[in-house]
């Protein structure tokens, strides 16, 4: 498989590799979303194949991770029938120095945030090409939003400094829908000097 991948695929199959290989036997895995992520839960199923790692079970973050798992046999589970996580596998759109992170370009980050602020162990699975000097530098912000609040969330977003965009579809009409059924707002700032302070920013 790997002889058929370009540069930047050989680096991310390498790095989602080296994330599940951080998993034990007996673990709740949460399963991320991305291309990189597909690469750890490929290599999980191959893991179980081959009998090195037995009694696992995985949280998907969204319906990718889901139809990924299942096609690797990755046994799933849900929040409901487990009472912890032991460890979390899951990409980013940009890594700054302080490992501040934006995540959504997949629309799945809600789902994510909720599966990964769970996992004792939080794994976050790049290639170079995530990291930047500081965030913002090449990738929106998204936003996730009830379909009934986009507007005043759009207007809340401009008086922080943004300036969104409703994510639409790509080969379809309409805007992109997430696995919960919401809407994305992507939002672009000049400058994130504060990301935390961003994120819990109630206005």
């Amino acid at each position: 498989m790997s002889a058929a991948l370009d540069p930047v695929q050989l680096m991310k199959q390498q790095v989602g590799k080296a994330a599940a290989a951080r998993v034990q036997s007996g673990s709740v895995v949460g399963l991320g979303t991305g291309s990189t992520t597909a690469f750890a839960i490929q290599s999980l199923g191959d893991r179980i194949r081959s009998g090195d790692l037995t009694d696992i079970k995985g949280i998907p973050t969204s319906f990718q991770a889901s139809v990924l798992a299942k096609q690797y046999g990755v046994p799933l589970t849900s929040l409901d029938e487990v009472d912890r996580i032991h460890i979390g596998i899951d990409g980013a759109d940009e890594v700054d120095p302080h490992k501040n992170l934006i995540k959504g370009g997949g629309a799945a980050h809600t789902r994510e945030k909720v599966v990964d602020s769970l996992a004792e162990l939080f794994i976050v699975v790049v290639d170079q090409s995530k990291i930047v000097d500081a965030l913002g530098s090449t990738f929106a912000v998204p936003v996730e939003v009830l379909p009934m609040a986009i507007t005043p969330v759009m207007h809340a977003l401009e008086k922080l400094g943004g300036k969104p965009e409703l994510r639409m579809g790509i080969k379809k009409d309409g805007p992109v829908i997430t696995d919960q059924g919401n809407m994305v707002i992507d939002v672009k700032f000049d400058t994130i000097p504060q990301p935390a302070e961003l994120e819990k920013d109630p206005e």
